[in-house]
């Protein structure tokens, strides 16, 4: 357990419930932080706020200037500053190269691109000497996955971008890292992790023999947010070794969830 004691943490990306930043939201809560939570839905965001008594800033969408302006002054004014700020946010676009539209492009570039600048900028403007600035990456920003180019290419560039902040800020002993899970058992893949054939092959690519979970990226982002950790501009693979394989192909997985279909007896016919 990390100990984070005094330390305050912004974490972007948690207001649907249950999801990954929600689960890092409490670990670093868990670990001694206090802990702001922001996103664009209030009630969520206000009950997460108050079970770990900290802070909710509503209303705060990742692409406007104006609101992450207004999320750093709230923790400026509140707190005199943050230690820990955490980019947990994405959309998981699955879609063949040739008919991702410009607008989805857009999309994906204005949130996991130019939105994760935008948040890492107002967060150094009130980041105290010695802060922690994390980006929730994706092993496919080193690995392929099919259908996901506009993701895995915003992904890739956001973590350039955190090499160029560990460089720029390192003399304020500021660090800036990503951690990059693999398929990870989230609300946003839950109809995926309940279907066993696709579990399964995605587990064999594993050397560790099983996907991740939101528990174990909270694990490795605490590690990284607190003083022990002597790391800056890398990226994390917190996948189990996936980066060392490969994620399966669409046809593999289509083939998995089809032949578990058929080894499935029928339901017999009422007499």
């Amino acid at each position: 357990m990390a100990d984070l004691a005094g330390k305050v943490a912004v974490v972007v990306g948690a207001a649907n419930r249950g999801n990954m930043a929600q689960v890092i939201a409490r670990r670093l809560a868990a670990d001694g932080a206090t802990v702001i939570v922001a996103g664009r839905k209030a009630d969520e965001l206000e009950r997460l706020a108050a079970e770990l008594g900290g802070l909710a800033v509503t209303g705060c969408d990742l692409t406007s200037e104006a609101d992450l302006a207004r999320l750093g002054e709230t923790v400026r004014g509140a707190y005199g500053g943050v230690d820990i700020a955490v980019n947990a946010t994405g959309w998981g676009l699955l879609k063949p190269f040739l008919e991702t539209t410009k607008a989805e492009i857009e999309q994906m570039t204005a949130l996991q691109f130019t939105g994760a600048i935008l948040f890492y900028q107002a967060m150094l403007r009130v980041m105290r000497d010695g802060g922690s600035l994390i980006q929730i990456s994706s092993a496919t920003a080193s690995i392929m996955l099919e259908d996901h180019a506009a993701y895995m290419g915003t992904k890739a560039g956001a973590d350039h971008v955190i090499r160029c902040v560990a460089n720029e800020f390192g003399h304020r002993g500021i660090r800036a890292n990503s951690v990059a899970p693999g398929f990870t058992v989230t609300p946003m893949t839950e109809k995926a992790s309940k279907n066993t054939a696709i579990m399964d092959t995605f587990a064999k690519e594993y050397p560790l023999g099983r996907v991740g979970t939101s528990e174990d990226i909270a694990e490795a982002v605490s590690w990284v947010a607190s003083d022990a950790c002597f790391m800056s501009g890398q990226v994390l693979q917190v996948n189990g070794g996936l980066t060392l394989r490969r994620n399966p192909t669409n046809a593999e997985i289509v083939g998995a969830v089809k032949a578990a279909r058929q080894a499935t007896p029928a339901a017999a016919s009422p007499a």
